[in-house]
């Protein structure tokens, strides 16, 4: 027998197992449950500078030329640029990076759920955080000798599996300590995904100026810096983890009964093996891949779709988007990043506002308000945008940019209430392949719609209205899945003797007995630990808000 220490909540006995195993993370009684979600935006903020990349396609489409790109002949293809070191790499080649980010977080998280079950959030957040912080690292050496392939195995695939386990990581672990509050609690976490980039976005252009010199953009010594940093802040989240012990419950929280609750919730626990031939799960894949498919295809198009719809109006000039010379264009592309950065404050905020008020509502009437709302107000986009109402433009994609972010962060607890909490990080991970799915079809029906409206001879400011109608049948179609959820059948939960079977395979009940008999008495938190905690994440995710407001602010000057 061996004992570790919890800061502020004394000593917890566990039977022998390594540093990184579940059992040995099993929070003592008294353990406030308030340190947990700091842990978890901590490695969630780090990983979702995954969402800011972009910042580094400009400076590396001309690491080698620095001031120029150096193009390569028409001879250099896709497979030529992998290897090459006599030209530069296009932003296109690039963006490569940025698909494989969530192919890859969809991949692992489907195929390494359940063995986080087993293990616990703590060995998966160490891997997550060694992947994603090293593949920065193998990136940078891929960026320090020009070889791409280097490049797209260290971030695009190593950092993409980090990715995908450092998502899912704090989701089962959350709603176990927060029952009483599922929503706000994945909410939390998830919101940090959303706004790794509000920090990690301006920290490296900050970088790349400092290292940048005659002969290099500043990019390689960036990524160094930055994997460091990440594999630093996110093995302190992964050892900040704790799980509560078997049959805990908040104090004074009685479990809602089961068919007289408007949010739905079991009692029972789904393994994660059977959801695949559940209804419920494949209507639930459909509301997310829906809810995010209508949103995703309009982040990446938010910016050129504002100028094209408003051209020269945006900076006080009757003129369209094609009449504009390049002065005019520069200016407006300012203003279109102010209007970028406020998508992403209601991104962010979407997160926690929604997931906490679907604890009060329900999930199914918080995703059905998702698809009304956000149907009306797409359906709305080209009589405003006609009417040259940038105002109604705005709030319109604000506000769905804020369901498009609550969606995230509501489904972990919706799954929670569906399939019970036993394997619920396990049937995320199953679920993001919904996510996987949208990145490809939102971003491909609105940039192609676009394409094929203009190759028709519409006007620039027209070529969305048959996008935006295309999106509202989106909506509709996860509306009538999401009605169609009902609460999931008896047979398939597990019997009481097989859930016995998987605790006893995690060693969760032993552990839980074990930790129950070793403490008499009550060993309450350190108030100061859980303070000292909410700054640390405060701080740096402050920082990033405010340089966002300053981003943000451009677009209403």
């Amino acid at each position: 027998m061996s004992t570790v220490n919890i800061p502020g909540a004394g000593t917890l006995d566990h039977p022998d197992g390594g540093l990184l195993s579940k059992e040995r993370i099993i929070a003592a009684p008294g353990f406030n449950r308030w340190l947990v979600p700091p842990a978890a935006l901590a490695i969630h903020l780090c990983i979702g500078m995954a969402y800011g990349f972009s910042v580094f396609w400009l400076p590396l489409s001309k690491a080698l030329g620095i001031k120029e790109s150096i193009k390569c002949g028409p001879e250099v293809g896709f497979f030529g640029q992998l290897f090459t070191t006599q030209c530069d790499w296009t932003i296109s080649t690039l963006g490569w990076m940025y698909t494989l980010f969530f192919v890859f977080l969809g991949l692992s998280a489907a195929i390494w759920g359940g063995w986080l079950e087993r293990v616990g959030p703590r060995k998966v957040g160490v891997l997550a955080a060694f992947c994603w912080g090293g593949g920065m690292l193998f990136s940078a050496l891929g960026v320090y000798l020009h070889q791409f392939w280097m490049m797209i195995l260290g971030s695009g695939i190593i950092g993409g599996i980090g990715l995908g386990l450092g998502y899912i990581s704090p989701v089962s672990t959350l709603i176990k300590w927060f029952p009483d509050k599922r929503g706000m609690a994945t909410g939390m976490a998830i919101m940090g995904f959303g706004g790794g980039a509000m920090i990690g976005s301006p920290l490296a252009a900050e970088l790349m100026k400092h290292f940048a010199t005659p002969t290099s953009v500043g990019v390689w010594e960036t990524f160094v810096v930055m994997g460091v940093l990440y594999i630093v802040a996110m093995l302190i989240g992964a050892f900040g983890y704790r799980i509560p012990a078997h049959g805990w419950k908040p104090a004074g929280w009685t479990p809602p009964v089961q068919g007289q609750s408007k949010a739905m919730i079991t009692h029972g626990h789904v393994h994660v093996k059977k959801v695949w031939g559940i209804p419920q799960f494949w209507l639930v894949w459909m509301v997310l891949c829906m809810n995010v498919s209508a949103g995703i295809g309009v982040i990446g198009m938010a910016s050129p779709m504002l100028q094209e719809v408003f051209g020269g109006s945006l900076i006080g000039e009757a003129a369209k988007f094609g009449e504009l010379d390049k002065a005019q264009l520069t200016a407006i592309a300012g203003v279109a990043a102010g209007f970028t950065a406020l998508l992403s404050l209601f991104n962010i905020g979407g997160r926690f506002f929604w997931a906490s008020l679907s604890d009060r509502f329900g999930r199914k009437m918080t995703y059905s308000i998702f698809f009304v709302l956000g149907g009306l107000l797409y359906f709305s986009i080209p009589a405003s945008a006609g009417a040259g109402s940038q105002l109604l433009f705005v709030a319109a994609f604000c506000i769905i940019l804020s369901m498009y972010g609550g969606g995230f962060a509501t489904v972990p607890a919706y799954l929670a209430d569906l399939f019970g909490t036993q394997m619920v990080g396990a049937i995320h991970g199953r679920l993001l392949t919904a996510w996987a799915t949208a990145g490809i079809l939102g971003p491909v029906v609105v940039n192609y719609m676009r394409d094929y409206q203009l190759g028709l001879g519409i006007p620039r400011e027209q070529v969305y209205n048959q996008t935006m109608y295309i999106l509202v049948g989106m909506l509709v179609l996860g509306l009538i899945c999401n009605l169609l959820i009902r609460p999931v059948a008896d047979k398939h939960f597990m019997t009481e003797a097989e859930l016995a079977q998987e605790n006893r395979k995690a060693r969760e009940r032993a552990a839980a007995n074990e930790v129950g008999e070793s403490h008499a008495a009550y060993h309450a938190t350190n108030p100061v630990f859980v303070w000292l905690a909410w700054a640390a994440i405060g701080v740096p995710l402050a920082w990033g808000v405010y340089r966002t407001l300053l981003s943000a602010a451009k677009f209403f000057h």
